[in-house]
């Protein structure tokens, strides 16, 4: 596995926010940690201002008040054209972005995009790869049993993450877990490109969303909204991802 992607240069990539939806939501914190040889190498840390107030269940989890995001954070708009311009250099150099559930953080960061803009990061030439841990662990673990959070995941591969909910800490656990995930299940993780194993977490993603939806419904539940099924992009960009 010498010219493995796990050997190479990755970008660990996550978010803390003022709350749980993808489209509305928007960022307080950000990291990223660029990762070469499986070693952190450079990070890039800071709080965002989100001109907005955060609220109280959101500062409980990641412990960010909005006075501190207002004093110490930079500009919205600046802290999302600066993290685009990192996703966009990783991508040009198809360095893989690397985080869990990392649908969630780079589908806000596409909102955000087109809110200022009026075009994605497909459109301005983001194309991964991108590399989940949370997909691959529902992927290669099914039927292990409890909620596939970070801090679970963290435990099964003996990840310490002394800093959870801090974005950094989660970036660099994230991509522990990965490492630890490839050493694991290195046929279908480590032997495999990072353009072909980004294709091939989009169809693992859409089953284990088909299988949970068709769950969920089947007990009375409203199941999963039409963007749900898609990864690692909301609103459909699969195939751009993958094809380009």
């Amino acid at each position: 596995m010498a010219d493995s992607w796990i050997n190479g240069e990755l970008l660990a990539f996550d978010l803390e926010t003022t709350g749980v939806d993808k489209a509305v939501d928007v960022p307080v914190s950000y990291a990223l940690v660029w990762f070469v040889g499986q070693e952190p190498v450079r990070q890039d840390a800071g709080l965002i201002d989100p001109g907005r107030e955060i609220p109280p269940g959101a500062s409980a989890v990641h412990g960010i008040s909005t006075q501190r995001a207002r004093e110490e954070g930079v500009d919205l708009e600046q802290g999302v054209r600066h993290i685009v311009d990192a996703l966009l250099d990783a991508s040009r150099r198809d360095v893989p972005v690397v985080g869990f559930n990392l649908a969630y953080d780079l589908s806000m960061m596409d909102a955000r995009l087109r809110a200022l803009d009026g075009v994605g990061l497909v459109d301005v030439g983001w194309h991964g790869p991108v590399l989940d841990p949370l997909v691959m662990d529902r992927n290669l673990e099914r039927f292990r049993k409890g909620k596939k959070t970070l801090d679970l995941v963290c435990s099964r591969y003996g990840v310490v993450n002394d800093a959870a909910h801090d974005a950094s800490g989660d970036a660099i656990a994230s991509t522990k877990v990965l490492f630890a995930m490839a050493g694991e299940f290195p046929q279908q993780l480590a032997e495999v490109d990072a353009k072909t194993l980004t294709a091939r977490q989009v169809a693992w993603h859409r089953t284990w969303a088909e299988g949970m939806h068709q769950f969920l419904t089947s007990k009375g539940g409203r199941g999963f909204e039409p963007d749900d099924f898609d990864w690692p992009l909301a609103g459909g960009h699969a195939k751009a991802v993958i094809e380009r």
